[in-house]
């Protein structure tokens, strides 16, 4: 009876290489439901914010903008500071202001068209009181016209 050493068996090998790809794709699936699901936690309890930009449509000029801050039931938020920033029109510098009491704050804005273009946005963001309130979303825009 011939025995066999353990140092020279090699049967053990054969399968190693395929349960090691399963297990790093099982792995890897798992860890990503589970950051998945820490990401969401912090969302709970929190309010998407948007804007309501009047006039919503502006020409190319030095210009007033009273912007709402709203929530999803349209109940106005105060002490919301609303940034607008150039996008496809451009502005000198970033302009921001906070709203009041009734959820509006006024923006004086001059936007630019470049040559050719007849039309181009001013992008609007929200800085939210703290609290339960994000800004994680698009917010509506600020859309200008060439006259």
């Amino acid at each position: 009876m011939t025995r066999r050493k353990l140092y020279r068996d090699n049967r053990a090998i054969e399968g190693l290489p395929i349960r090691l790809v399963i297990a790093l794709v099982v792995g890897v699936a798992s860890l990503a439901v589970m950051m998945n699901v820490i990401s969401g936690l912090n969302t709970f309890g929190t309010t998407e914010l948007d804007t309501k930009p009047e006039p919503e449509i502006i020409e190319e000029e030095t210009t007033e903008v009273n912007v709402t801050v709203l929530d999803p039931d349209g109940q106005t938020i105060s002490n919301a500071t609303v940034i607008a920033k150039s996008d496809t029109a451009t502005l000198k510098s970033t302009t921001y202001a906070k709203t009041g009491p009734d959820g509006v704050a006024t923006l004086e804005i001059d936007p630019q068209l470049r040559p050719n273009q007849r039309e181009g946005t001013v992008e609007l963001a929200i800085r939210p009181p703290a609290g339960e309130y994000v800004d994680e979303q698009e917010n509506n825009d600020i859309l200008v016209l060439r006259p």
